[in-house]
């Protein structure tokens, strides 16, 4: 295990290293090549908290590039058994808007290609995603995120897309027919290598745009990297107040079973 050591890990922009007090930067070395960025460690609400931006502090890996092993296994080699992983997201839906949160519960994976597990073998190794996100954490996300006044929905299947492009409107008109609320590029396989290494995931998914499928409706514009930016840049006070509060009310003692994902995995 790495000399340096965190209890909860936070993946997401660079915005966030202002919520970590007496931040101190790490390049961790592992078996997959380099994390996406330096980890910054440090305390929030007097937890050891790791934080690492996804895309590199200069966003130099868009969404099919990040080497989500190599950040995973970084924040498990710290020791970390929590991670919260706030997304900037496209709404499906129009009773998801803008500015609005979800707390997801459900993934879809459309991605290809993707290095998504840490099991190669020689020993197979088959790891329940029935319930992908952790149910110890989900309900302090909601908590938080409400008691911020943020229109929080509880419940939420995201879909997630190789990226970088958006979606066509024949693509999203599909995964809105499908009842899907949220889409997003960085879901999968995050959530799912933190399973296989046995750590809790949450995800709080900030709502940036309405999709290219729900246009022709009032107040529905199309998706642009220009208007996400805007919304995104407009709540990333609210995101990391929301961490904080997630980190503050989280109890020492894991009650989930995150922690035991591989037992009865193995062949």
């Amino acid at each position: 295990m790495a000399k340096e050591s965190a209890e909860i890990g936070v993946f997401g922009g660079s915005g966030f290293y202002s919520l970590i007090e007496n931040a101190r930067e790490v390049w961790l070395e592992t078996p997959y090549g380099a994390p996406s960025d330096k980890v910054a460690l440090g305390e929030v609400a007097g937890r050891r908290v790791a934080f690492l931006p996804r895309h590199g502090k200069d966003h130099r890996y868009p969404p099919q590039s990040i080497n989500y092993r190599a950040n995973l296994w970084a924040m498990k080699e710290l020791g970390v058994t929590r991670i919260i992983g706030p997304t900037a997201c496209g709404s499906l839906v129009p009773e998801v808007k803008p500015g609005d949160m979800v707390v997801c519960d459900q993934v879809v994976d459309r991605t290809s290609g993707r290095k998504d597990t840490f099991y190669d073998g020689p020993v197979t190794t088959h790891v329940s995603f029935a319930d992908p996100y952790c149910p110890q954490l989900r309900p302090i996300a909601i908590e938080q995120l409400r008691k911020l006044g943020i229109t929080t929905h509880e419940k939420g299947t995201v879909v997630v897309i190789q990226g970088p492009r958006f979606s066509t409107r024949a693509e999203s008109r599909w995964f809105s027919g499908l009842g899907w609320e949220v889409i997003n590029m960085t879901q999968y396989p995050e959530s799912y290598l933190a399973r296989e290494l046995e750590m809790c995931y949450v995800n709080i998914s900030l709502i940036t745009d309405y999709d290219v499928g729900l246009e022709g409706m009032p107040g529905m514009e199309p998706v642009s990297h220009e208007e996400v930016m805007k919304v995104f840049a407009s709540n990333n006070e609210r995101v990391r107040r929301a961490i904080f509060g997630i980190i503050e009310a989280m109890p020492k003692q894991r009650t989930c079973g995150c922690g035991s994902a591989l037992a009865g995995a193995r062949f």
